[in-house]
């Protein structure tokens, strides 16, 4: 399978005001539905059924050969099919975006992009699954079911607190990775351009006080991975300010938050707690006001992620901070999953890995940090998605990391 943009319009279908443009014949053209209409991928066989020949080397009685072999040889598997080379991503449509619950249909044209992000960014093939449940454990059970056929899982855009507990119990049932990628691609790219921010400003992670506004995936899963770099100290807010072990209305998830981050005891708001602050990293929304932007340390790092309205307009950020990043592309330094998924899963898939660690995600991001940190300014410290030395680092790194843990499997 191959994950390609592909143009299946016709002449008959193409032209303007039979609706081959837009929802309906009424509404003008807009190039994104022109773009989706038919899809934006399409499987494309990877041998030629030309002849007779062809045809019993493929399908039977050659390919009977194939399966036993690997009946008896189980490993096999990995050699003589797609299995190396393919993920799934995997969605119930419950927070799809900036759009949130918009159910399992809706979410396909989302799921087929991150299956061509794959393809391009990573030469990973990708096959979108959009599943109509919601109940944790019917979608560990239907994942797992379906495990046979791929060699890793992306869980993509299923709502907090439900997605922690999906991938956790997942992988407990199979051995090939799971990466809930709105987690830890997220945190991985965020890790990557901190440290460079830090490198610029002759700083190191464990002299930063960080604070996170926004308790959910993304948020929960880059204080993890900032607390295993070494960072000095990070809070991190929801909407009730501060997640501290004196609150007492705390889900698991944020009460197991709480006991390794906020080492200061900060309670209260979110403004509260930026005063002072090195680092504020956004992955929620809403506005932080300016007077408390105006708190933090000098030479702070502003990485305000949310989209498409950043929590801190890059405008203002710059009148306090020495490195400001966004999750936007229409400014520098943008915090995007793309720079760490393809090559994540592409280093995991390499060695056949049985799961992803966070000494892999920590590699990920040592590499990532490295693609460019020897041409570091205020305006770069993450690398484009564009740039063709990413996967490659990302990956080799991955792999490098998935052996010297032992999860490796060759």
């Amino acid at each position: 399978m191959a994950a390609e943009m592909v143009n299946p319009r016709s002449d008959s279908t193409s032209g303007s005001g039979d609706g081959a443009d837009g929802v309906t014949g009424e509404e003008p053209f807009d190039p994104a539905f022109a773009l989706h209409r038919g899809g934006k991928m399409a499987v494309q066989a990877t041998v030629p059924v030309r002849d007779r020949d062809d045809l019993s080397l493929a399908y039977t009685p050659g390919v009977a050969k194939v399966c036993s072999a690997i009946a008896e040889q189980p490993e096999l598997v990995h050699d003589y099919t797609w299995k190396s080379q393919v993920v799934a991503v995997v969605t119930d449509g419950s927070a799809v975006l900036g759009l949130g619950d918009i159910g399992p249909e809706a979410s396909l044209p989302v799921m087929e992009g991150k299956a061509i992000l794959f393809k391009q960014f990573g030469g990973v093939d990708a096959v979108p699954i959009a599943l109509d449940c919601r109940d944790v454990d019917e979608i560990v059970e239907t994942v797992a079911r379906l495990a046979p056929s791929f060699g890793g899982v992306n869980l993509e855009d299923i709502s907090a607190p439900r997605c922690f507990e999906i991938e956790r119990k997942l992988q407990e049932r199979v051995d090939i990775p799971i990466f809930h990628d709105d987690q830890h691609g997220t945190a991985v790219v965020t890790l990557a351009a901190l440290r460079n921010a830090a490198r610029l400003t002759d700083r190191a992670l464990g002299q930063l006080r960080a604070v996170i506004s926004g308790a959910g995936a993304a948020g929960v899963a880059i204080a993890r991975i900032l607390t295993e770099a070494g960072i000095g100290d990070v809070a991190v807010c929801d909407r009730k300010g501060v997640v501290s072990q004196d609150r007492e209305d705390l889900t698991d998830v944020k009460r197991e938050l709480a006991g390794f981050t906020n080492k200061a005891g900060l309670t209260g708001s979110l403004e509260a707690a930026l005063d002072g602050a090195d680092v504020f990293i956004g992955v929620s929304g809403g506005t932080v006001p300016e007077d408390a932007v105006a708190k933090m340390a000098s030479g702070a790092f502003i990485f305000a992620m949310a989209n498409p309205n950043p929590e801190i307009h890059p405008d203002v950020a710059h009148r306090y901070a020495a490195v400001v990043a966004t999750g936007r592309s229409d400014f520098p330094n943008q915090i995007n999953n793309v720079l760490a998924f393809p090559g994540i899963f592409a280093g995991a898939l390499q060695v056949r890995a049985s799961r992803i660690t966070e000494g892999m995600k920590l590699a990920a991001a040592e590499a990532l940090a490295a693609v460019v940190a020897d041409e570091l300014s205020a305006d770069k410290v993450i690398p484009s998605p564009f740039d063709d030395r990413v996967a490659p680092a990302v990956t080799a790194a991955v792999a490098a990391a998935a052996r010297a843990e032992g999860v490796a499997r060759r």
